[in-house]
């Protein structure tokens, strides 16, 4: 069934545009509070957000929509997607929502909705929300409207629960870490956990003004975390995104690490230390061959997944695995969350390093990865993967591989964008079928 408001990870879009509006929020707190009002209990729902401007408009929208249908709510102010998630579930609410647009500019913003066990609700509860918001879900009577109240100590519950997942017998003495909090979620709760484990920390993006959020910063922009590492003689850097459920590294030259690379270092020791379930790792099919090549090495395995977080995790869930996650930085560790964490896949990396005693530049060099290319086409409107020519094209270049390298094409979930990527041992030809394809793209949109 398609959907006209739910994205690859909630609902999403440009403020003040028809889905991301007041009066939209409203709808979607009423439709959300509506589905989860079950039995006779006090319902409760915990909200969070991340810096952005319009998250003052937002909030109390849907505040407004869920009192409205008889649920209370518990406001928690900027808090990572994780920590909602978290909360939600040792509050034992019925639904927990994050305002944020996650790496996205601070135009956009969006609702990511959990439900009472901490995971991204499932396509079913989806399209029931979209029913009612279509429907306008009944209203409670006078006196069963639901209350709102702020609880203070948020930040030091979510900070208790990621430090919980560090190695009990490490501390973090000695090392000089810069984190980049992308003037987003993380900005308070990721230096004070780093500090408290016994990090030297050097906090940049900390200072989120509304309009900042992943501007310059951030795991989408690590430019200046790079410079920071170098010039500061730092150990290592961690960079998050607006929302802190991603994480990219810079080791000490400054060179950038990926998800890759991460989560080959996490399902390898994991696999040594009788830790890893599932017999190795779920990602996308937007991670690189050398991953691949690097876990079969190691006798493991890696499956892959459509792109988006929420696909690794049910892929995770129905098999049994453990340690899961995505190139960009989105890594899932379920023995202790139920969604992507960046801090806390951050503090895996920094057991490592602790451990190992290598330098971050030797450590995080996993595998050589194959030459991979990734370019968007912008759209605005129609179908242009549905070209003739551009079908004709993709064919020409799948022959052209033909077993010597992938192909991945697809629409961007949340924006107007056609993703191509294409991977192989030859650099060259990798580029020639990447451009081959973005060029009959765009003239096809």
């Amino acid at each position: 069934m398609a959907r006209k408001y739910f994205g690859t990870d909630g609902i999403r879009g440009r403020v003040n545009a028809p889905t991301m509006t007041a009066a939209m929020a409203m709808k979607v707190g009423m439709a959300a509070g509506a589905h989860f009002v079950r039995g006779d209990h006090i319902h409760r729902v915990v909200i969070g957000k991340d810096t952005r401007l319009s998250g003052y408009m937002i909030e109390p929208a849907l505040v407004a929509g869920f009192t409205s249908v008889g649920m209370n709510v518990v406001l928690v102010g900027p808090m990572p997607t994780p920590a909602v998630a978290m909360l939600t579930r040792s509050m034992r609410a019925d639904l927990g929502v994050m305002i944020s647009a996650s790496h996205n500019p601070f135009a956009d913003n969006g609702i990511k909705l959990f439900g009472p066990d901490g995971y991204k609700l499932s396509d079913e509860d989806e399209e029931a929300i979209e029913a009612l918001i279509e429907a306008e879900p009944a209203l409670a009577p006078a006196d069963k409207t639901g209350r709102a109240r702020r609880v203070d100590d948020a930040q030091g519950r979510y900070i208790h629960a990621v430090k919980s997942s560090f190695p009990d017998t490490l501390r973090l003495d000695g090392l000089k870490i810069v984190v980049d909090c992308a003037n987003g979620a993380a900005y308070k709760v990721a230096p004070e956990a780093l500090w408290e484990l016994g990090a030297e920390v050097i906090p940049i993006g900390i200072e989120p003004n509304g309009t900042n959020i992943n501007h310059g910063c951030g795991s989408t922009a690590p430019q200046v975390l790079q410079e920071t590492v170098v010039a500061s003689g730092a150990d290592i850097g961690l960079a998050l995104d607006g929302d802190a459920d991603r994480l990219i590294v810079v080791d000490e030259t400054g060179r950038i690490v990926d998800g890759d690379q991460l989560m080959a270092l996490i399902a390898t020791s994991w696999a040594r230390s009788g830790l890893l379930r599932g017999g190795g790792l779920v990602t996308t099919v937007m991670s690189n061959l050398g991953l691949e090549r690097r876990l079969q090495g190691e006798g493991l395995t890696l499956a892959r997944t459509k792109v988006g977080d929420r696909h690794v995790l049910e892929h995770m869930r129905r098999h049994g695995f453990n340690v899961g996650g995505e190139q960009s930085g989105h890594i899932i560790l379920s023995d202790y969350a139920t969604t992507g964490d960046g801090l806390m896949a951050g503090l895996q990396i920094l057991a490592e390093l602790v451990t190992s005693q290598q330098p971050a530049s030797r450590l995080l060099h996993q595998f050589d990865p194959v030459p991979q290319l990734l370019k968007n086409v912008r759209f605005s409107g129609g179908k242009p993967l549905d070209d003739v020519r551009v079908k004709a094209t993709i064919a020409d270049a799948e022959a052209e591989l033909n077993g010597r390298g992938r192909l991945v094409i697809r629409p961007s979930g949340t924006e107007p964008l056609i993703r191509v990527m294409a991977e192989g041992d030859d650099e060259g030809q990798v580029r020639q079928v990447v451009e081959r394809i973005c060029a009959a793209v765009a003239e096809a949109a």
